[in-house]
């Protein structure tokens, strides 16, 4: 971008809009990184009208980072419950315990020492230091990448690493040394309210008359992506086990969906079973071992939990048991009132949700 007078017409048209057109939004006009990182890591997949709420809630039981860095796990994730993703909140703590540990409890506030967190990236790196610091550093999310290809006819795939590496180039270029962190909200916010994925109304776009996907004919195909990520089927039938008032919970402790969270015993099959298929299954018949009576009382329909590159696919079964074995016993044994306690999927929170009704 060769021509200043451009660049600096666009970044004043970019914040003329945003100081008309922006949302309020508490993580804004603030300078408190934490409550700006915290904020960053609920939007990173979520939407704005659905993470204001968590963040409410998350900055209210944990305002400062030392609380949350002595919080237990189960209670941060627990708080995060509903947003889906949780490598976040794990990260979360653990980099709060990074800030008191390295950092003497101060969140840093130079981009190298962000960078280093758990969890985070270049471009929450970015937010970070602009916002709280107006540093300048440009941001490129989603949103961001919509109005530069549009706005200068880009179509290098967005997912590719030249892509990445022009996208950064053109942002910092348009970026004002003196107002970065203005100029990235503004920016960001254009493409969530004006530059919008599907029929962005152009005709009163304060850039449609320097936009070049406008002028020709582009903005329905831009931005560009190069990869489709192979989607992965997975099956997951839960198996509520309901003795005495009790059910029966256990922690996901791999490296998988949902790590760290409790789930109710899991068969996990190449299809959603059956009752007869159930009863055959090397699985079910292990964890029921030595137990005569078991009455499958109910199979809800089929649920689906959709993430980038995998659809879970998920059934739960509740059974009922009149005595336990071994096996059951070493799970948690937890009563109807206290599972609300346990931090688990959204999935098993609808499944309670109705069950408690």
């Amino acid at each position: 971008m060769k021509n200043s007078t451009i660049k600096h017409d666009i970044s004043k048209t970019l914040i003329n809009w945003y100081q008309q057109n922006k949302r309020e939004l508490p993580w804004r006009d603030i300078t408190d990184p934490y409550k700006i990182w915290i904020s960053e890591i609920i939007l990173q997949q979520t939407r704005v009208n659905q993470g204001l709420s968590y963040y409410l809630r998350f900055v209210e039981r944990f305002p400062i980072v030392s609380l949350l860095a002595e919080a237990d796990e189960d209670e941060v994730l627990k708080y995060w419950q509903g947003l889906g993703y949780y490598s976040r909140a794990r990260n979360l703590h653990k980099a709060s315990k990074q800030v008191m540990n390295d950092f003497g409890g101060f969140f840093p506030s130079d981009f190298s020492s962000v960078l280093s967190l758990s969890g985070i990236g270049s471009y929450t790196a970015a937010a970070i230091c602009s916002f709280a610091y107006n540093l300048p550093h440009a941001v490129v999310d989603g949103n961001v990448y919509r109005v530069l290809s549009r706005l200068f006819a880009i179509e290098t795939p967005i997912d590719s690493g030249k892509g990445k590496k022009e996208f950064e180039e053109v942002a910092s270029q348009l970026l004002p040394v003196d107002n970065a962190a203005e100029h990235n909200q503004a920016i960001m916010e254009f493409g969530a309210l004006q530059c919008v994925p599907v029929s962005p109304q152009c005709d009163v776009c304060p850039l449609s008359g320097i936009c070049l996907a406008n002028a020709n004919g582009l903005v329905d195909k831009l931005p560009v992506k190069s990869k489709k990520t192979a989607v992965d089927h997975r099956y997951f039938n839960y198996l509520y086990i309901e003795h005495n008032a009790h059910t029966f919970l256990q922690k996901r402790t791999e490296k998988d969906v949902w790590q760290n969270l409790y789930e109710f015993p899991l068969i996990e099959s190449d299809k959603l079973l059956s009752v007869p298929e159930l009863f055959e299954h090397e699985r079910f018949n292990s964890l029921f071992e030595n137990i005569d009576n078991i009455n499958v009382l109910e199979i809800t329909n089929p649920m689906k939990h959709v993430l980038s590159h995998r659809v879970i696919n998920v059934q739960f079964i509740t059974i009922n048991i009149s005595e336990l074995n071994d096996k059951l016993r070493n799970l948690i044994q937890v009563s109807f009132s206290e599972i609300d306690k346990y931090p688990v999927s959204r999935l098993m929170e609808m499944f309670l949700q109705q069950k408690m009704v």
